[in-house]
């Protein structure tokens, strides 16, 4: 008997896990959901479990019908702000207020992707909606919390699409910085309310009244519409909602129009394929319905249709002016287009205008460590770039790594956490080359114009670039550059710009201490190292941000790098004529520090031009063959120094060199 009481139980405990492992996948939105949840977050993250615990118990539906909300009643805004202004935790207490998540040790809550945890940084817009009663009756919010870094803009840019006004976040602490200047003229030229919002004014060092005055002087608004609140303690975080419900207008849209939904986002699901982002602009979205694609003309069926609030709940349906998700059996990565808009079978619409393609800045290899890995770092790849449609891809052939893709950025920071994400969410062992820009180059002679196609070519992969005699013109990518910091740092700041090549446009002030600069630089100069070091010259208290402002005329050289003689095409960079000495000699210290000692000796050299600019050798490994000659003639010690010398030579001739594969970012930095 108490071996049958023993084994009920057991049988209990292990239904009992069985349902909420079922349960979870339910409330998971994402792959990276599930691994984090399931493996990381029970041991490691015991306070989000217990949080996402109660989430589950609380939303087993919604507590309200979404067809209660006419558009008058709907709003429709996004946090924007630089980098840890605060952003996610104004959306942690929105969420507590309204009760959409209970209140408690919440921290970040739409920071769903484990490299967002680890960096403490946000990298993906996320969507969440909340119900708040304002003047007796109740309001449907829709929230979307974006990145603040300038390698995620495009994720802020798309995120406004379906926004209608926008909290503008600044630290009392910290003050205006250059992402929040670009932010600002990215919601002013969309037309959409902005709410100036002051955080952390609890902080002791906070200046709530300077910071203040950058605003009225910077963005030309009156000091009384910016809200004073503290999104840790909570303070005046209710009048920020009273704002957005009192401050942004409702959507313009009819729910008695044919369907007319918009895809701003998407990701891809392994257990239900592609989740797409929609806002409903006109009509009416429901379960079970045949919707066609505008660019396609594909049809699909509506399996599942709803709100993330905060994580996916079906709802049944989606009526105008409400954002939400929707699944359509996508099951291709490519069906799922960003900006493309989709209406009910055989009732066309007017499609809506869509997104503005991202233009990459920074390119790079990716490649397999091994060969026999390349489909399933394909299919990683295509993946993941159905959630981060910035990144843009070409086949790319490398003859010592063999087959890849050449994938353009938005930055290096932006690389860096694709890599990252690709390891963490897919598994996936990649090698990333060094990062380069893209080049324009004018060639010469009609068989060179025959072979490019055009006279004006693009080169952004350098081992492509032509032989220079002929090239006519090189032209390289240039951006305008908002440098924002304390005027005790003018000085140091004036060298550090003028040491990248920058050419200062414009200095004024935005008060009595704090500084704005605007520079146009080539690009290639603050790609990897430029912004750490103006973080350090200045102790911290710069930002740092930029757009793209176009090419100009250049003189560059082609540096390729030799170990032993053979090129390493993954190495090869283009670089202004100025720089190509001092880069040759700092990449060859680099490769001697990094290039593990085989057992024969490397020389590593760069070149341009096919002329020797800098050298390193890396010495052997050397036995002591002698060290068992118990005395003897000297003969017998050079005869076997020499046979050491000769098969030392055989070696060097047919041995491979490793090259470890964070070679290719580390040989850039200073």
């Amino acid at each position: 008997m108490k071996m049958l009481s023993s084994h009920f139980w057991r049988r209990v405990f292990i239904h009992r896990w069985q349902r909420r492992l079922k349960d979870f996948s339910k409330i998971s939105r994402t792959l990276e959901d599930k691994e984090r949840l399931l493996h990381r977050s029970i041991f490691s993250d015991q306070k989000f479990f217990s949080h996402t615990s109660k989430l589950w118990q609380q939303h087993k539906g919604l507590p309200f019908d979404v067809a209660d909300f006419p558009v008058e009643r709907i709003r429709n805004f996004s946090i924007i702000a630089h980098v840890d202004h605060g952003k996610s935790t104004l959306a942690d207490r929105l969420l507590e207020i309204s009760g959409t998540i209970p209140e408690g040790n919440n921290m970040q809550v739409l920071d769903r992707l484990q490299v967002e945890r680890e960096r403490g940084i946000t990298v993906k817009a996320q969507t969440a909606s909340l119900v708040v009663n304002h003047k007796g009756q109740d309001f449907l919010l829709n929230l979307i919390d974006t990145p603040g870094h300038v390698d995620f803009h495009y994720e802020v840019s798309r995120s406004l699409a379906a926004c209608h006004g926008v909290i503008l976040l600044v630290d009392a602490n910290q003050g205006v910085q250059a992402q929040t200047v670009a932010n600002f003229y990215l919601a002013f030229e969309s037309e959409l309310a902005i709410i100036p919002v002051l955080n952390k004014i609890d902080l002791k060092n906070a200046q709530p009244d300077i910071v203040a005055n950058q605003i009225h002087n910077l963005f030309d608004i009156d000091k009384d519409e910016i809200l004073k609140i503290s999104a840790k303690s909570g303070l005046g975080v209710a009048d920020v909602i009273e704002a957005v419900i009192e401050r942004v207008p409702c959507p313009q849209y009819d729910r008695n129009k044919p369907l007319r939904a918009f895809v701003f986002d998407s990701w891809y699901d392994k257990f239900k394929g592609v989740v797409a982002h929609v806002a409903i602009c006109d009509g009416v979205a429901r379960k079970g319905e045949k919707i066609t694609c505008a660019s396609s003309q594909k049809v699909y069926e509506i399996t599942e249709i709803g709100l993330m609030y905060p994580t996916q709940v079906p709802s049944g349906a989606l009526f105008a002016g409400q954002v939400g998700y929707a699944m359509m059996n996508m099951r291709n990565t490519s069906e799922a287009q960003i900006g493309d808009t989709f209406y009910h079978e055989n009732q066309p619409v007017e499609p809506m205008p869509g997104f503005k393609e991202a233009t990459p800045m920074v390119f790079a290899g990716m490649f397999p460590t091994d060969q026999s890995e390349f489909p399933q770092m394909r299919s990683a790849i295509e993946k993941l770039t159905l959630n981060d449609r910035s990144v843009q891809i070409k086949v790319d052939n490398s003859p010592a790594l063999g087959q890849g893709y050449r994938l353009g950025f938005l930055g290096l920071l932006h690389m860096d956490v694709f890599n990252q994400r690709l390891e963490q969410e897919f598994d996936a062992s990649v090698i990333v080359t060094a990062p380069n820009v893209a080049y324009q180059m004018t060639v010469t002679g009609e068989k060179n114009i025959k072979y490019y196609g055009s006279e004006d070519i693009t080169v952004l992969n350098p081992c492509l670039m032509p032989e220079p005699s002929n090239i006519a013109e090189y032209r390289e990518p240039m951006v305008k550059g908002t440098i924002i910091s304390p005027d005790d740092y003018i000085n140091q700041i004036t060298g550090l710009c003028l040491d990248r090549r920058g050419r200062i446009t414009d200095q004024s002030y935005i008060d009595d201490k704090r500084v704005m600069f605007q520079v146009n630089f080539p690009l290639a100069e603050i790609l990897v190292d430029f912004f750490d070091e103006l973080k350090s010259i200045s102790s911290g208290y710069a930002s740092f941000d930029y757009e793209d402002a176009g090419y100009e005329i250049s003189d560059l050289v082609k540096l390729e790098f030799y170990l032993n003689g053979k090129d390493v095409e993954e190495l090869t960079l283009i670089c202004h004529v100025s720089r190509a000495r001092d880069l040759a000699r700092q990449v060859c210290l680099k490769l001697k520090d990094t290039i593990p000692r085989q057992q024969f000796a490397i020389s590593v050299q760069g070149k341009v031009n096919a002329k020797v600019l800098a050298r390193e050798d890396i010495k052997a490994y050397r036995k002591d063959v002698t060290a068992k000659c118990y005395g003897g003639d000297i003969s017998r010690k050079r005869k076997l120094l020499k046979q050491q010398a000769e098969g030392k030579k055989r070696l060097r001739k047919i041995g491979n060199i490793d090259v470890p594969k964070d070679t290719f970012i580390q040989i850039l930095k200073k």
